[in-house]
C-alpha cells in the first residue's frame, strides 16, 4: 500500500512510495551473511545451528521473498552456492563478483518486465479509448463518468476528501480508502489525480485510467510495477477550505 508523505494524514493513499522494493536487498543481505559465515569459520561451520524445522522455515522465508518478486532461480545452482559458502568450500565467484552478477540479472529482469508492462499498457489504453463513454484528455488521461455530482469543482491547490479504489489492468487491487474517506492536497498527488479530480464536481464518482507518465512511471511504487496503467474509481466527497 502507498502512503501520503504528510504527518497529518490518517491513512495510506496514492501518493508517494511506501517503500522501495526490498527483494533485491534481501538477496544481497543473504549473500553477505553467507560470506560472513564462511569468513568466520575458516573451514566452514562445524555444527548445525538451526534444527530441521528452523532450517526449513528459513528456506521458506528466503523462497517467499524471491517468489514475491517473481524470481525463480535455478534451484540446483542456488542450493550449491549456499552449500559452498556455508561449508567453507571453494566458490565460483568472490563476494564482489557475486553481487555484480545478481545486480545485472535483477536489472535485466526488471527491464524486461518494465518493457512488457509498457506495451500492455499502450495496448490497453488504445482499446479502452474506443469504448463508449470513455473520454481521453490531451495529456493521455482517460476517464468515464459513473455519477455526476452537482457541487463545486476543486482547484489544484485545494484539499479534498475522497473514497477510492485502485486497480491494475489485470484486475488486482493495490490500494483502497476502505471505509474511511481520505483527505489530501490535490496538488501533491500523482498528476493523473491532480488533473482528473479537477474535472469532478463534489458528489461525482469517476473512473480514471491513468497512463504511467501520469502515475508512477518507470519506477513503479510498492505493489505497482514499473510502467503500469492505473485504474481508479474515485468519489469526490468534499472540498476542504
Amino acid at each position: 500500500m502507498l502512503y501520503i508523505d504528510y504527518s497529518y494524514t490518517q491513512k495510506p493513499v496514492i501518493l508517494c512510495l511506501m517503500k522501495k522494493n526490498i527483494i533485491f536487498l534481501t538477496i544481497l543481505i543473504v549473500t553477505l551473511v553467507l560470506w560472513g559465515c564462511k569468513g568466520k569459520s575458516g573451514s566452514g561451520l562445524k555444527e548445525e545451528t538451526f534444527d530441521k524445522d528452523a532450517s526449513y522455515a528459513l528456506g521458506m522465508n528466503i523462497g517467499s521473498n524471491l517468489a514475491m518478486d517473481g524470481i525463480n532461480p535455478n534451484s540446483e545452482q542456488f542450493l550449491k552456492g549456499m552449500k559452498d559458502v556455508i561449508s567453507g568450500g571453494k566458490t565460483r565467484f568472490n563476494e564482489d563478483e557475486a553481487i555484480q552478477i545478481i545486480q545485472a540479472a535483477y536489472s535485466a529482469l526488471m527491464e524486461k518486465r518494465s518493457n512488457e508492462a509498457m506495451q500492455k499498457g499502450i495496448d490497453f489504453l488504445v482499446e479502452n479509448g474506443k469504448k463508449a463513454g470513455v473520454i481521453t484528455t490531451s495529456s493521455g488521461l482517460q476517464y468515464e463518468v459513473i455519477k455526476e455530482g452537482t457541487g463545486p469543482k476543486p482547484a489544484a491547490s485545494d484539499m479534498v476528501r475522497v473514497h477510492y479504489e485502485g486497480k491494475l489492468i489485470d484486475g488486482a487491487t493495490f490500494d483502497s480508502s476502505g471505509e474511511t474517506p481520505i483527505e489530501f492536497p490535490l496538488n501533491q498527488v500523482i498528476s493523473g489525480w491532480t488533473e482528473g479530480l479537477q474535472l469532478m464536481s463534489v458528489g461525482s464518482k469517476y473512473k480514471f485510467y491513468i497512463p504511467p507518465e501520469l502515475g508512477y512511471g518507470v519506477t513503479g511504487a510498492g505493489p505497482i510495477p514499473p510502467n503500469s496503467v492505473l485504474i481508479f474509481e474515485v468519489e469526490l466527497l468534499d472540498i476542504l477550505k
